[in-house]
């Protein structure tokens, strides 16, 4: 038995709407992983890539937004859609782990100039116990009786460069901890963003398929209210024998 006409042509559109898919997928290249991504070499880049990043994803939305809204105007809408999608999270994804080679470096640049401080400290520290130690030695025996003139005592000099040290040291963890907090706010609010993006194109992409169901819906009242108004035909009489 041969197929309807009409039903080869859906199964030949199907057909071809899967192999288009396939394609399309096949044609979106992964971006770079975060081992991949070319390391940093300063904080300063290390700052210009993460505020790279922030521009490049506002870029990616939009460009998303522009391929979304021209997907309703093509044939095989899912298949764009899906292409669009799959584009959009390849894109974030490089830009992901560009962020956080950024950060994992500046993590582990603080990390080493937090290591040299303290080194350098106890190096300071033991240099001035060790004199201490030296001048808290006592004194040989003079031969002359005369007494030395006294010498100034470094003590309290060592003493407060000691605690000015402390001093600086505690004032910068404030300054650190509000840099940490800052740059999580920045990142809710980016994440925030992103979020309130996707829900905007899913309560347009709603809308659309609401209207285009209203208008189907429409489309079979009218169909059927033509039904029902047609007439019915009378079937004629029986001729008499």
């Amino acid at each position: 038995m041969n197929t309807h006409p009409i039903l080869r042509a859906r199964a030949a559109g199907l057909a071809l709407a899967a192999a288009l898919s396939l394609g399309a997928c096949a044609s979106v290249a992964p971006g770079p992983t975060a081992d991949a991504v070319e390391p940093s070499t300063s904080l300063a880049q290390a700052d210009a890539r993460l505020a790279a990043v922030a521009i490049e994803r506002t870029a990616i939305e939009a460009r998303y937004a522009e391929r979304e809204a021209l997907c309703y105007e093509k044939f095989f809408v899912n298949h764009c859609l899906d292409e669009a999608k799959e584009r959009r999270r390849v894109a974030l994804a490089a830009q992901r782990n560009i962020e956080i080679e950024a950060e994992r470096f500046k993590r582990r640049s603080k990390v080493e100039e937090r290591d040299r401080e303290m080194a350098a400290a106890e190096a300071a520290y033991q240099a001035e116990e060790a004199q201490l130690a030296a001048e808290s030695a006592p004194p040989k025996p003079r031969e002359t009786s005369e007494l030395p003139p006294p010498k100034p005592s470094a003590t309290a000099a060592r003493v407060a460069r000691r605690d000015a040290r402390a001093a600086q040291d505690a004032a910068r963890a404030p300054l650190e901890a509000a840099e940490a907090a800052e740059n999580a706010r920045a990142f809710e609010e980016r994440k925030r963003r992103a979020e309130q993006k996707q829900r905007d194109v899913a309560e347009r992409v709603a809308e659309r398929e609401a209207k285009a169901a209203a208008r189907r819906a429409e489309e079979e009242q009218a169909k059927a209210k033509r039904a029902q108004q047609q007439p019915v035909p009378v079937p004629a009489p029986a001729p008499k024998r």
